[in-house]
């Protein structure tokens, strides 16, 4: 700082001020203590001034799968309102174990990041000590049951339900799912949006017509070549994420079954390889990018306030239903309508 100093013509002080924003200086100088890094090649002590303001300006986000196609557009969204509120981010991946989650809330904890946004893996609560610490902490996607903390997920009760009404306006009464791990709210939410669809129009579910996967394309593969060689196959297929629905198009094609003549399919999530289908796949599209810039602007609140992770705000996104030609009338239904 002495050689930027000397370089611009002011003082210590005065660097420190305009790199710090402690005191007003004023445009020329400020321009000449720029100016003077530049050519110096200076860059401030993060560390330092972070111990001196009381900050680091940089989040970190705990992600449960890095592969999985919804995350990078929701951490999109949160680069780019951390961005714009001159924040850095750190991105974790926890792999859906909840071990590896603890030690990445740890190490961020410990090089003092001024918050976290996290989506909990399988059953964990990695996530109290940080809340007991009163540290900034916001959940999205996935929520902790019973959770009064902040959070910003998609309203996944309702997308299913109307993800199974439309199934069932165009005549579908045989109707499976294959579900996600129960134990996470987005999952548990989209079963029981299912559910109640079924049951406002006094439909029956089928326990064979219910099953679980580990939210990979290989359990959505599995589970669906299950439904489709059942003596009683269903006429549609909800499937709970987009992994399980690739998983679910392979067993359709391997089966060589006619989509949707003779199951229709309807997905989570919206991406271009949707269109590229054959046929162009029917899926529920949630506000990804949003919910990362509303999760963001929610931690960005809790870092400002003297409240820390009590903001107990949880916001849902509505989702979309994008039908296309993966959804028709079961076949029984279109041979009537003929006759």
């Amino acid at each position: 700082m002495r050689e930027v100093a000397r370089l611009a013509g002011v003082s210590v002080s005065t660097v420190s001020a305009a790199i710090n924003g402690t005191a007003i200086v004023s445009p020329r100088r400020a321009q000449k203590v720029r100016e003077a890094m530049d050519v110096l090649d200076y860059h401030p002590d993060q560390v330092a001034r972070s111990l001196k303001v009381g900050r680091t300006e940089v989040v970190g986000v705990v992600m449960p799968d890095i592969t999985n196609a919804f995350y990078p557009e929701v951490i999109r969204g949160i680069e780019d309102a951390a961005g714009q509120a001159g924040y850095s981010v750190i991105l974790c991946n926890s792999n859906e174990d909840p071990a590896r989650e603890q030690r990445h809330l740890s190490t961020l904890f410990s090089r003092r990041v001024d918050g976290v946004l996290i989506a909990c893996s399988d059953a964990s609560t990695a996530y109290d000590s940080l809340i007991r610490k009163r540290f900034p902490i916001v959940f999205f996607d996935r929520l902790p049951a019973d959770t009064n903390r902040g959070a910003v997920c998609t309203d996944n009760l309702d997308a299913a339900r109307s993800a199974t009404e439309h199934l069932l306006q165009l005549g579908h009464r045989n109707i499976a799912m294959i579900t996600g791990n129960l134990l996470h709210s987005t999952h548990r939410d989209r079963l029981e949006g299912f559910r109640k669809a079924m049951q406002e129009r006094h439909v029956a579910i089928l326990n064979e017509y219910l099953r679980g996967g580990d939210l990979q394309t290989r359990s959505g593969y599995e589970a669906s070549l299950e439904l489709l060689r059942l003596p009683r196959p269903p006429t549609a297929i909800i499937a709970s994420n987009n992994k399980m629905m690739l998983g679910l198009m392979r067993a359709i094609g391997e089966l060589s079954l006619a989509c949707p003549a003779q199951v229709s399919v309807i997905g989570f999530d919206d991406y271009a390889w949707t269109e590229y289908f054959t046929p162009r796949l029917t899926v529920v599209k949630q506000k990804t990018y949003d919910i990362g810039c509303r999760a963001m602007s929610m931690l960005l609140t809790q870092i400002g306030s003297e409240g820390g992770s009590d903001q107990g705000e949880v916001v849902q996104l509505k989702a979309e239903l994008l039908i296309r030609e993966s959804t028709a009338a079961p076949a029984a239904k279109r041979a009537r309508v003929r006759r």
